[in-house]
């Protein structure tokens, strides 16, 4: 037995390796007569080599297809059946190809024997170009709805594949893609062995399927054939799953693979339209109790992704998952438990229920499986079984492909931040595995999840470093090494006993490459600057200036750099403690409206107004920031493959700057010193009317920008206007003018409703409450000519209240608080103690601080720790020349009592600290 196996695969290598026998035998195909026996094995050596990835020159494919084209004198089905594979194949590398389609069209004939008609449609979708598409357009038309399914699924499928070089010619066979899906199916004794022969050898089907299934495999290639015609009309895509999912012609479709592709269909349905997702939720529960098991996974996952799903929706759907976690087939039981584990990560509670099921999964043969299932119960199980999860972990993790032991260490890094009081277990886990043998993206997702454990849980920083340390020891990746002794530079210098992290940092100078040893002498640098010891200060001078021999540049340069840094505190503020950075596109903003503003060329640019980023916001800026390369890819890639990133706060502010310019009223207000980055919202979402308010702070003037649409069809709306009323006479604003839209309807999107007031006192930062109105014109539109009516009638609408405060006069910007905070001592400061009876955490009180005063929180202050005290540090800059404002807020919690906020503000000028004090 062995023997033949060695036999099979020498036989396998020699295919691989013999092109030029290939092409020298090719010679079988002008033997007279011609021996079907020995075409067909050369013809299967021909495609082997092909898909093995063997590349044939023009010359040599246009030989062979030629060669082969010989062989249609024969009748022997099984030959003919290759022939068109080879076809195929060739035929995007041969020339003058087409030549052989008179040839093909003789096998198109509907009296043919069906078994030809199959393969000769797909290989005639392969040789004809946009150009002669039409010419054939009767034939596939007619094999379209063709009651046989091979033939009908050939014609759908090279449709399918003709769509992007004849988009215009294909949409129109919409009719007949409709009809092959309404389609009856044949009944058994039309269904013969020959048809499903041909069926299977043009790559329908996986396998010989039963009658009754395979019959209706056209609706499944139908299905997709007609969502390619209509994916840009939203409206037709939203109507077609209706028709055949949740209409009255629900029960045509019956495949269960063009089932499971109207699910996919109806779930994007529901995330692009929110009316519809009560109409396709029902579709989808309906299709829990579908006789097919891939139904069945597919529905209840289309459920589990819904957005804004409710824990009650959840119940059935979790159910059906549940029995397949007992189902003797592992492709059913992987398909649940990868479900139940995503839908873990956002609703734990909810698969909560599944943990028996889920325990018996983890000793399960398929280690995928277990992986899994392993990793849902450290999600959703409770401190007193993290024990017991982690000691079965450890016994299956040499086990499991580097992939899925990437999985088990994301969820047990959400377990750190989820049970604190385990970080010693997890720690321990982590750091044998971090020695254990794996590859690159393995090792990273451990130390990133040391990391964070670092970040968030502080009584494991010490530990943490330690098991770094003894990792870089022994680590073979460049990038990992640079990671680490950046974060031993960071923390290293906090810890109880710094000086024992130095050796280790040293050793990486002598005994690793460039990039790692520059690394290790910034990361010295740093526990020199950090340091009041003179005798440690020393020692480092000392290890830094051996450094001055290395052979490299950079870590001369570094250390001679460094050395002269750590003896003057200015540099050492500067290029060490600061970890705030200019935000490049604030920069160039600021820049751009400089050069644009010419009372402003007398003076200097001032680069102190510009907001910084913490040195994390500028990577990531950058990283997002699509390269020339990447821009020229996506500028020729279809639209449908490209994903539009979501603009940056610098991006958003700009555009408005744009749009303001565009108007003329506010060409001497100069340039727009704020605007708020998020709209605010003054309409649901689901009302006749949906206004959004975006405020933008001029030197001398305040604009309220409003967009305004109309969701009412057969209705225009004329001389659109929003009345702001103050709730207080005392503003300090005085009303300027309003500009109005002149025409709204519900295809001309969003118009700008722009309301200006004057700052009586460009000194202070007015705030104030206003009430607004939408004031218009209605109009009824005639159908007939689809013109507004003559007359109309005055009509107004109330929104919400808009509120102007402390937030929109303040830019966030990154420090390092520690530093900053001791500049600004001598400055303007106040400090007072407030209650917050309606805040009912820390979390709460957190969000609400930032939320109003609109500042950068530092540090990763912003995320409380502790249930009981915590202290938010957050810094800004106030728009206008207002400068730096920092506030350090000192919180207690009690319950029943609410939250007790110590508040302190230094700023630069003191208009800055009554402005932050007043919001609160």
């Amino acid at each position: 037995m062995s023997s033949f196996k060695k036999d099979d695969e020498a036989g396998a290598m020699s295919f691989y390796h013999d092109k030029s026998t290939v092409l020298q035998e090719a010679r079988v195909f002008n033997e007279s007569p011609i021996s079907p026996r020995k075409c067909r094995a050369l013809l299967t050596r021909i495609v082997y080599l092909l898909y093995v990835g063997e590349t044939f020159s023009t010359h040599e494919a246009t030989t062979l297809f030629f060669g082969v084209t010989k062989l249609f004198q024969h009748k022997d089905a099984a030959l003919r059946q290759m022939v068109y594979l080879v076809i195929k194949e060739l035929s995007s590398i041969a020339e003058d190809v087409i030549m052989v389609t008179s040839s093909i069209m003789k096998d198109m004939q509907p009296n043919l024997e069906v078994v030809y008609r199959p393969n000769a449609i797909r290989a005639l979708a392969r040789i004809i170009d946009a150009q002669t598409v039409q010419s054939f357009e009767r034939f596939f038309k007619s094999a379209l709805v063709d009651r046989s399914p091979p033939v009908s699924s050939a014609s759908i499928t090279s449709a399918y594949h003709l769509f992007p070089i004849a988009g215009g010619v294909i949409k129109r066979w919409s009719n007949e893609a409709q009809e092959a899906v309404n389609a009856k199916a044949v009944s058994s004794s039309s269904y013969t062995p020959s048809m499903a022969a041909a069926y299977i050898s043009g790559g329908g089907s996986n396998g010989y399927q039963s009658v009754s299934s395979s019959s209706y495999i056209m609706q499944y290639h139908a299905l997709g054939l007609l969502y390619l015609m209509r994916e840009k009309d939203r409206m037709a895509v939203t109507k077609m799953v209706q028709q055949f999912g949740a209409g009255k012609s629900a029960s045509i479709v019956r495949n269960p693979m063009a089932i499971c592709m109207l699910v996919r269909f109806a779930r994007k349905i529901m995330d692009e339209d929110p009316n519809v997702q009560k109409q396709m939720h029902e579709y989808l529960e309906g299709l829990l109790r579908h006789k097919s098991d891939m139904v069945n996974i597919e529905a209840a996952r289309a459920i589990c992704e819904m957005r804004n799903v409710t824990s009650a929706e959840l119940y059935r759907p979790v159910a059906v998952l549940q029995l397949f976690l007992s189902s003797p087939k592992p492709v059913l039981k992987f398909a649940a438990v990868k479900t139940l584990s995503k839908l873990a990560q956002t609703h734990p509670d909810a698969v909560t229920s599944c943990n028996l099921d889920l325990e018996n999964l983890i000793s399960d043969s398929n280690r995928s499986i277990a992986t899994y299932a392993i990793t849902t119960l450290l999600k959703t199980g409770n401190e007193a079984s993290v024990d017991r999860l982690m000691k079965q972990i450890s016994s299956f993790m040499t086990d499991i492909t580097d992939e899925f032991k990437i999985i088990v260490v994301d969820a047990i890094r959400s377990l750190c931040i989820k049970f604190p009081s385990k970080q010693a277990v997890m720690l321990t886990f982590l750091s044998g595995v971090l020695r254990d043998e794996g590859g690159y993206d393995f090792k990273l997702a451990v130390v990133d999840a040391i990391f964070d454990m670092i970040k968030f849980i502080q009584d494991s920083r010490e530990v943490a470093l330690a098991h770094l340390c003894e990792f870089i020891e022994d680590c073979e990746f460049t990038k990992l090494s640079v990671r680490i002794l950046y974060l031993l530079g960071i923390e290293g210098p906090k810890t109880r006993n710094p000086t024992k992290y130095i050796r280790y940092i040293y050793n990486r100078v002598v005994l690793e490459n460039a990039v790692v040893r520059a690394a290790a002498v910034s990361s010295l640098a740093k526990f020199g600057v950090s340091t009041s010891d003179t005798t440690v200060l020393k020692s480092i001078g000392v290890l830094l200036r051996r450094c001055l021999d290395d052979v490299d540049d950079e870590v001369r340069d570094r250390a001679a750099m460094y050395l002269k840094v750590i003896e003057d505190k200015q540099l050492a503020d500067a290029y060490v403690r600061d970890e705030a950075v200019w935000s490049l596109s604030a920069l160039e903003s600021s820049l751009m409206s400089y050069i644009k503003d010419d009372s402003k060329h007398a003076q200097a640019f001032d680069v102190a107004s510009v907001p910084k980023i913490s040195r994390d916001q500028a990577a990531s800026e950058v990283s997002q920031r699509p390269s020339a390369l990447e821009t020229i890819a996506s500028s020729s890639a279809a639209p449908a493959a490209s994903s539009t990133p979501q603009p940056t706060a610098t991006e958003t502010a700009s555009n408005y700057a744009e749009q303001l310019a565009s108007v003329p009223e506010f060409g001497s207000y100069g340039p727009v010193l704020k605007s708020s980055v998020k709209p605010v919202e003054l309409t649901e979402s689901e009302t006749e009317y949906a206004v959004a308010a975006v405020k933008h702070i001029f030197k001398e003037h305040i604009v309220f920008q409003f967009n305004v649409s109309n969701t009412i069809p057969d209705t225009v709306l004329e001389q659109v206007s929003v009345i702001m009323v103050p709730a207080e006479e005392e503003t300090g604003l005085t009303e300027d003018f309003i500009i109005p839209v002149p025409s709204l309807t519900t295809s001309s999107g969003a118009g700008q409703v722009y309301v200006s007031f004057t700052r009586d006192d460009p000194a202070e930062y007015q705030t104030a409450t206003f009430s607004c109105t939408l004031q218009f014109v209605s109009k009824e539109v005639d159908p007939s000519s689809g013109e507004p009516e003559e007359e109309g009638y005055d009509d107004e609408y109330q929104v919400e209240d808009l509120e102007l405060g402390a937030g929109d006069y303040i830019v966030p910007t990154y420090v390092t608080f520690a530093s900053e905070w001791d500049k600004l001592a001598t400055g303007p400061s106040v400090t007072e103690t407030f209650a917050l009876s309606g805040s009912e955490s820390l979390r709460d009180a957190v969000k609400s601080l930032i939320e109003v005063l609109n500042m950068e929180a530092l540090g990763g202050t912003e995320a409380p720790t502790s249930t009981s005290v915590h202290t938010l540090n957050m810094s800004g800059m106030v728009a206008g020349g207002g400068g730096k404002v920092l506030t350090r807020c000192r919180m207690t919690f009690a319950a029943g009592q609410g939250v007790t906020l110590e508040l302190a503000v230094r700023a630069e000028k003191e208009e800055a600290t009554r402005l932050v004090m007043a919001a609160i």
